[in-house]
C-alpha cells in the first residue's frame, strides 16, 4: 500500500528528524513502540524521556526495551505528561504523544484534553528549531473525540511563522479513525 496507516508514518516521520546523540520524548510511554523507536533514533549517546501515568505501561516498556538491548539512554517518568517540563530542561528534537488509553489496558483509564494540552505546549516549549512533534489521536471513543477535537483546536491556532502543522488520516474509514497531528517548529526568522 502507498499511503501508510497512521502509526507508520508517524515512525517515518520520526525517522526522518532524529540524529543520533539527540534529546527526545515520548509523553505516552504505552506499551514501548514508539519509545523503542526513539531510542534506536537516539543511539547510545541520546536521551529519551518515557512518560506514563501508569506503572503498568513503563515496566512493559522497559522489558520491551531491554529485550532489544537498549536501556541506558532511556529515562522512565512515572508521571502526568502534562508535568514534562519538571523533569527535562534541555532542547528536544522531537516528541511523539500517542493519546488515548494503554493497549490491552484499562480502557477507562484515557488521556485528557486538559492535560494533553498542557503537555504539547510544555514539548514545544522546548522543541529546539526544525523538531518535530507528532500527536495521534483516537476520535474513536467519547473521550478521545473530545480530546482530539480540544487539540485540533489547539494546533490551528498556532502561529503559522513559528509552526507548521499537518493533519494525517483516512477519510473514509468508519468509526472515526485515528490520525496524526504533526508540528514542525520552524526555523528562527522564517
Amino acid at each position: 500500500m502507498l499511503l501508510n496507516n497512521i502509526l507508520p508514518f508517524t515512525h517515518d516521520l520520526l525517522r526522518s528528524s532524529i540524529q543520533p546523540g539527540e534529546s527526545v520524548l515520548d509523553g505516552t510511554a504505552g506499551n514501548g513502540h514508539d519509545t523503542l523507536l526513539l531510542a534506536e533514533c537516539v543511539g547510545a549517546d541520546g536521551k529519551v524521556w518515557a512518560f506514563d501515568v501508569q506503572r503498568q505501561a513503563l515496566t512493559q516498556t522497559e522489558a520491551r526495551l531491554a529485550d532489544a538491548g537498549i536501556q541506558t539512554q532511556v529515562e522512565y517518568v512515572c508521571a502526568g505528561h502534562e508535568t514534562l517540563a519538571e523533569y527535562i530542561d534541555e532542547p528536544l528534537a522531537a516528541a511523539v504523544f500517542n493519546f488515548g488509553w494503554l493497549p490491552g489496558g484499562d480502557k477507562t483509564l484515557t488521556t485528557q484534553a486538559d492535560t494533553s494540552i498542557r503537555a504539547l505546549n510544555a514539548a514545544l516549549a522546548l522543541l529546539k528549531p526544525g523538531g518535530l512533534l507528532a500527536a495521534v489521536l483516537y476520535p474513536g471513543h467519547d473521550a478521545g473525540y473530545r480530546e482530539a477535537n480540544a487539540v485540533e483546536a489547539w494546533a490551528a491556532d498556532l502561529p503559522q511563522r513559528q509552526y507548521a502543522v499537518l493533519k494525517y488520516g483516512f477519510i473514509n474509514r468508519k468509526n472515526r479513525p485515528p490520525y496524526l497531528l504533526a508540528v514542525e517548529k520552524l526555523q528562527a526568522g522564517v
